[in-house]
């Protein structure tokens, strides 16, 4: 699993933002479009993806794209 494999697979997720804009160092919570809902499709395409559960907590926890990929690598 690479970073910006992860990167743009979460970019992926976002409909209203471009993925231009988005890089590891972006702090996803500070989206205009974060929602409850896009967290749920950020864990979906990590199990699908990675094979890995995430969990709300990880989600909360993390601050940027990188913190969140460095939670999936240490779970794989």
């Amino acid at each position: 699993m690479e970073l910006n494999e992860f990167v743009e697979n979460f970019a992926d997720q976002l409909e209203d933002t471009d993925a231009s804009e988005i890089s590891a160092s972006t702090v996803f919570k500070e989206l205009e479009e974060w929602s409850s809902l896009l967290a749920l499709s950020v864990i979906a395409m990590v199990d699908e993806e990675y094979d890995v559960a995430l969990k709300g907590d990880d989600i909360r926890t993390a601050n940027t794209i990188e913190d969140l990929y460095d939670t999936v690598k240490s779970k794989l």
